[in-house]
């Protein structure tokens, strides 16, 4: 029970970890007012409705306004993980040690449930008890 605790709060803190540390950025294609896509790891889908940029050597000048926009928005991760016990005071890191002692020691008893019942051996069986006092289960 104590190995998965400890590799479950591992495997959490590794989580933890990750997800700090990873920059991603979320892409939205509207067209109009109406979202019509969301992209977070793969390339965004547009409505086709896109006007293309006229460059000088077109001979059309006319302007149209375009009515689909792209919104992106960056979440920048942590680029360094600095984990000290420098800046805690000598207070914060005994009760800090006190309580990962006391947490890792209640479930010590759950690994000593000893089976007493184990060595019992039951007694041979003589004579059917149920029929010499005449009680059934009905």
């Amino acid at each position: 029970m104590k190995q998965l605790f400890f590799k479950i709060s591992s495997f959490l803190m590794a989580i933890v970890v990750l997800f700090s540390t990873m920059s991603f950025s979320i892409e939205t294609h509207y067209c109009g007012d109406t979202m019509v896509d969301t992209a977070i790891f793969h390339k965004l889908e547009t409505c086709g409705m896109e006007m293309k940029k006229s460059t000088d050597s077109s001979d059309c000048n006319v302007t149209i306004k375009d009515c689909c926009t792209d919104e992106q928005i960056s979440i920048e991760g942590q680029d360094e993980l600095n984990i000290t016990f420098d800046t805690l005071a000598f207070d914060q890191q005994l009760f800090l040690t006190s309580f990962v002692f006391s947490y890792n020691t209640l479930f010590n008893s759950l690994e000593e449930n000893a089976a007493l019942y184990r060595d019992y051996i039951t007694p041979l069986v003589i004579r059917q008890i149920y029929k010499l006092d005449e009680t059934y289960i009905i």
